[in-house]
């Protein structure tokens, strides 16, 4: 018997394609799991933050060392609530999933695209949408 035909071959990761329909059940399942593993990393990396912070209760005689440590520490939590806040745009995506009204626009109803979905699972607006989105904001804020 062949040793390479008793080993098991895994069929290639599943990548959306533009070839199949647009938010099927096989690219909402993607982009399930996508999301989901993205928010347990989040999860996890703050569950060691936590370690760390209650770990790391030195008292620095040198001023430049405690500064540099309360430095880092700031950094660490200002990461972690831009990482919250990461993780309320995740659940949000996954409630659409749930809805059905994931992968489209909220502005135009448009699918957004599997490209920008890809690197962006959280999106809520088409490429286009999102620049006329941004183009009224600094409009405003130069008011």
């Amino acid at each position: 018997m062949n040793a390479l035909a008793s080993v098991a071959v895994e069929p290639p990761m599943y990548r959306p394609s533009d070839d199949e329909p647009f938010m099927n059940e096989r690219q909402l399942a993607y982009f399930k799991s996508k999301l989901l593993a993205w928010k347990d990393e989040i999860l996890r990396e703050s569950r060691d933050t936590v370690v760390n912070l209650k770990a790391e209760t030195e008292n620095h005689p040198d001023l430049v060392d405690r500064a540099s440590s309360e430095s880092d520490r700031a950094l660490e939590l200002r990461t972690r609530d831009r990482q919250r806040k990461l993780i309320s745009k995740i659940d949000e995506a996954l409630r659409r999933i749930e809805d059905g009204s994931y992968g489209y626009c909220e502005d135009t109803g448009e699918p957004i695209g599997l490209g920008r979905l890809e690197a962006r699972p959280t999106a809520t607006f088409s490429v286009e949408a999102q620049e006329r989105h941004e183009r009224r904001e600094r409009v405003h804020r130069d008011d």
